[in-house]
């Protein structure tokens, strides 16, 4: 029989209020970490990769994967500094390969690395889950952003859903939502001015999706064969949301973009990180096929739930109820281990996570990164855990 998934828990490090002791009572055995004090593009020493690992060492774990060693903005842009930036970036890798860390998932996303409208959108059995609310969206980006150019890309009835959606809600709210959008930065629970987001933009005036890939192939030929030649699996995440926002583009979104991604630098060391949360966020993304037409260059599972609405609108649902089958995506996930068994493949063991979860008891207690309270992920784990082993055992066995 082959082997399981390895089992990991994001965690924000020292400052996280889940501890490493909480995370020792879910089953995982792994880590998923950054060193997100240090500002993006700058190079991650081998002091502070030691400090870390040794904490999580210490607290009866592996540091599986690195998520995520992000990618600076001068990169995405290819403006004139990109390439002292990709020296900097490879020196990163270095450094972890040096530590024996060989995962390091990152993403090409412009600006912000995730975006919901609702931090705390209410089940009817009292769970708060994470929410994306398209007219909530277009309301904020045509009436408090005030984005030129925004109402070119919508259209009027779309228009008028956010007109009423604004006039539903009252000045708190609006200041609530707008803080919600402004917080996607990766590790930190800061919150971008709208003067701070709207210079972000400015930087990518002129930059279509052609062009972000042109940028994003120069990043991975450049960055590919050394990690290589580390045994460091480069793997990329999706956009989440997986379609353009606030004129920004798009580019890992689809089977298609996937497919650019492995194309781009053919190596056993660009791979993917397979989202099932983002993807499933579209209705024509064929998760099951995905898996079955690309899982061999999953170096990282991010599983998690959605589920979608006609407008556009999702929220994040139980880990086994949504929209998507996470009965099919398991079983050809764990059919692309054996394919992996079967052919000599060493990288069986496919670190996976439960991506995000709900508050759900205790969790309301503890004021923890979005989408990552301790109970909702355990239950997503669990059950998660559950059903690898009934597929496993009845039709692998």
């Amino acid at each position: 029989m082959f082997s399981n998934l390895e089992q990991t828990f994001r965690w924000y490090g020292p400052n996280d209020p889940v501890t490493l002791h909480a995370i020792s009572h879910t089953g995982a055995t792994g880590i998923v970490n950054a060193l997100h004090h240090i500002p993006a593009g700058e190079v991650w020493s081998s002091e502070e990769i030691k400090k870390r690992k040794d904490i999580i060492e210490a607290g009866g774990f592996r540091w599986s994967v690195v998520e995520s060693v992000n990618v600076h903005e001068s990169i995405r842009t290819g403006n004139s500094q990109k390439d002292a930036y990709i020296e900097k970036y490879i020196a990163t890798l270095k450094n972890l390969s040096e530590a024996g860390i060989k995962t390091v998932c990152y993403n090409f996303m412009p600006v912000l690395d995730w975006t919901r409208t609702n931090l705390d959108y209410r089940l009817p059995n009292g769970a708060s889950a994470l929410r994306f609310d398209a007219p909530a969206l277009a309301a904020f980006d045509l009436y408090i952003l005030e984005r030129e150019g925004a109402y070119n890309e919508f259209t009027h009835e779309e228009q008028q859903r956010a007109k009423e959606y604004l006039d539903s809600i009252s000045a708190d709210e609006r200041a609530v939502l707008t803080d919600t959008v402004m917080a996607g930065l990766p590790g930190t629970k800061d919150v971008m001015t709208i003067a701070e987001f709207k210079d972000h933009l400015t930087k990518y005036e002129g930059i279509d999706a052609a062009t972000l890939k042109q940028n994003l192939s120069y990043f991975l030929n450049a960055i590919i064969p050394d990690a290589a030649e580390l045994g460091i699996k480069m793997c990329i995440h999706p956009d989440d949301p997986p379609f353009p926002i606030f004129g920004l583009p798009r580019i890992i979104s689809t089977e298609k973009d996937l497919e650019y991604v492995v194309n781009a630098c053919p190596s056993a060391s660009n791979g993917l990180t397979f989202c099932t949360g983002s993807l499933g966020a579209r209705a024509d993304n064929d998760l099951p096929g995905i898996v079955s037409r690309l899982g061999s260059h999953f170096h990282f599972l991010h599983l998690r739930n959605v589920k979608r609405e006609e407008d556009g609108s999702f929220y994040e649902a139980d880990h086994l109820n949504g929209s998507t089958d996470m009965f099919a995506v398991m079983k050809n996930i764990l059919a692309e281990q054996k394919r992996r068994q079967d052919t000599g493949r060493e990288d069986v063991a496919i670190p996976m996570r439960p991506d995000h979860g709900h508050k759900l008891l205790d969790d309301f207690n503890y004021d923890t990164f979005p989408g990552y309270s301790v109970t909702g992920r355990l239950k997503g784990l669990a059950e998660l855990r559950g059903l690898e082993m009934g597929i496993k055992r009845s039709l692998f066995a």
